[in-house]
């Protein structure tokens, strides 16, 4: 690794994952910047688990995809474990997926076929029951070292933290939304049933649990149909 050059990179990274508009955007440009940066990466994905289930967010190739559909089919596979940060370690690296793996004995040589010859793995985030790792993948073995570990881990730590302010960015939007909605509607039933602010909140309030819906889509539903009945 030429680490001065990293360095620079790293700088101009940093800068640009927080100019993204989006949290997607943001996503793209961690994945990408993995290829990029990291030595010997061909693909870059992240996995993300909501309880038991899979997603794959931002990858970069069809070998990503294909990666995490075998771990979420077999249940089990480093991106899968590293995903569990309470379950495993938060940093993985398999120089050399060719060989026998005891901890992945299924998930080993299936993704061997699938053309993986090495990968790596970084705790991205955790929230809840929602679990995020970001994943690295080498078409050869051999190609990740302990300096492509290091670099992979600095971008990861610079990626999560941009990650963490889109999303908190993105949720801030989305309350403000929902509090105009909210306001709009309240409005909509005070006018038409000449209800005081906090009557028009509580018929708000009961239809959304007798419906079983949420309050802002209540309130969506009232801005678009003039009311409700």
């Amino acid at each position: 690794m030429e680490w001065a050059r990293f360095g620079q990179q790293m700088a101009a990274m940093a800068r640009d994952l927080l100019a993204q508009d989006s949290v997607d955007a943001t996503l793209g440009r961690i994945t990408s910047s993995a290829v990029e940066l990291v030595e010997g990466c061909d693909a870059a994905g992240i996995l993300v688990l909501q309880g038991r289930k899979v997603r794959t967010l931002a990858p970069t190739d069809d070998l990503v995809v294909d990666s995490d559909l075998l771990q979420d089919r077999l249940g089990e596979g480093p991106c899968f474990d590293t995903a569990r940060s309470s379950v495993r370690d938060r940093v993985f690296r398999i120089p050399d997926l060719t060989g026998q793996q005891l901890r992945w004995p299924a998930f080993a040589p299936q993704a061997s076929r699938l053309g993986i010859g090495s990968m790596m793995g970084f705790l991205l985030f955790t929230e809840d029951e929602n679990f995020g790792a970001l994943n690295l993948y080498s078409r050869k073995p051999g190609m990740f070292t302990e300096a492509s570990e290091l670099a992979g881990w600095l971008l990861a730590s610079h990626a999560a933290v941009a990650f963490s302010s889109a999303r908190t960015h993105a949720q801030l939007e989305q309350a403000m939304a929902t509090r105009h909605v909210i306001g709009e509607a309240m409005g909509i039933l005070m006018g038409s049933r000449r209800l005081t602010e906090e009557e028009a909140f509580d018929v708000l309030r009961r239809y959304s649990q007798e419906r079983n819906l949420k309050l802002r889509e209540v309130a969506r539903m009232i801005c678009e149909q003039g009311g409700i009945d």
